[in-house]
């Protein structure tokens, strides 16, 4: 039987495409857990947002972060919901204006 293919959706594939657009640094979490490593990390270096983390667990496994100006957000949540972040609203409009040129 034929494997039907899984429906991607048009607006976390957007926001896949903004968050391409934004500052990322990869981590490792070492004895901590992923979240707790991402802020961390985040307060040794004074990241501004917007940013991406992507913390290594294991060999196998990243974790993604957004960091956001209302704090630290699943980078799978953000892609679905990139319009709720003012600062991605912004960076939408700027890569817009820019295709539209």
């Amino acid at each position: 039987m034929a494997r039907r293919r899984k429906r991607k959706s048009r607006r976390r594939l957007e926001g896949r495409r903004i968050l391409e657009c934004v500052p990322q640094y990869s981590i490792e979490s070492g004895e901590d857990k992923p979240v707790t490593a991402a802020r961390k990390f985040i307060q040794a270096k004074g990241i501004t947002p917007p940013a991406l983390l992507l913390v290594k667990r294991n060999e196998h496994t990243t974790d993604r972060y957004f960091w956001a100006e209302k704090g630290l957000f699943g980078a799978q949540y953000v892609e679905e919901n990139h319009f709720l972040f003012p600062s991605l609203r912004e960076l939408a409009e700027e890569k817009m204006a820019a295709t539209a040129r």
